[in-house]
């Protein structure tokens, strides 16, 4: 039995069923952990959901930010853009099932067995995992009940830039979701910055990778994460980071995670 977690898929299903014959996977014994943007940009975004749900348990998949706009946009709230791929899923016999699956997701994957957490941007780097979990079940109770268009109408924006615990309302719920899909470059100070989104090295002035900010609080736990296809694969332990930029031409990407030992394996999506 082997878990594996595989990086942003956005609609690649060609290069997942390849990849997936590459680690030789076997949807009988072993697990699969997807880091979220399953969907859009690629060409078969409905094509990646019917494989995904078709592995029923074996599966765990988190919500990356396209999920949550595909959520956006089928609730009416984000238009539909010309040529948007994200039509096809909208009028597929199938779109009630997509959405449906997408909308039971979480924010974060955490297994004590394997000392492993993942999410789809990363962890706040003030956030234990604990806390990341806790947070990360606001939303989720949200997007389960009745109040997810409401919610997903309310969750564009890039303010507040920082967290504070007293936070309550649709700021709270907006920094939650910001955190979990959007972080990129963060502060010593803890503000974020939603703006840029090139090389790590490139970073805004006064901000950071997140991952370069020291976070006691989440100890040597691994933490499995996808969203910046521009710094490509990352593996500075505790962190490994997964976008290859498959969508982009480049590389889809999964790591073993139950060995102690890094174990990358990549097909090329060109």
């Amino acid at each position: 039995m082997a878990t594996w977690a595989i990086g942003d898929i956005q609609g690649c299903r060609i290069a997942l069923e390849r990849l997936l014959d590459r680690i030789r996977f076997d949807p009988s014994a072993d697990h699969l952990w997807l880091v979220g943007d399953l969907v859009n940009r690629g060409p078969d975004s409905a094509g990646v959901l019917d494989l995904v749900i078709s592995l029923g348990e074996r599966v765990r998949t988190v919500l990356g930010n396209h999920d949550l706009h595909l959520l956006a946009t089928a609730a009416g709230i984000r238009p539909l853009k010309k040529r948007s791929v994200l039509a096809t899923l909208l009028a597929h016999p199938s779109r009630e099932k997509y959405l449906n699956f997408l909308l039971k997701q979480p924010l974060i994957v955490d297994d004590p067995e394997i000392d492993v957490v993942m999410c789809h941007a990363g962890i706040y780097p003030f956030w234990s995992a604990a806390e990341a979990a806790r947070y990360a079940s606001e939303v989720a109770g949200i997007l389960r009940g009745g109040e997810s268009t409401a919610f997903l109408a309310h969750m564009y924006g890039n303010t507040p830039a920082r967290w504070d615990p007293a936070l309550d309302g649709w700021p709270r719920l907006r920094f939650i979701i910001n955190a979990f899909t959007r972080m990129r470059y963060c502060s010593p100070a803890g503000e974020l910055e939603f703006d840029a989104k090139g090389r790590a090295d490139l970073a805004p002035a006064g901000f950071l990778p997140w991952f370069d900010i020291p976070n006691p609080r989440l100890g040597r736990r691994r933490l499995i994460f996808g969203h910046w296809s521009d710094i490509g694969l990352i593996c500075r332990p505790p962190f490994i980071g997964l976008d290859g930029g498959c969508v982009w031409g480049r590389q889809l990407a999964a790591v073993h995670l139950e060995p102690a030992r890094v174990n990358i394996v990549t097909v090329d999506c060109g």
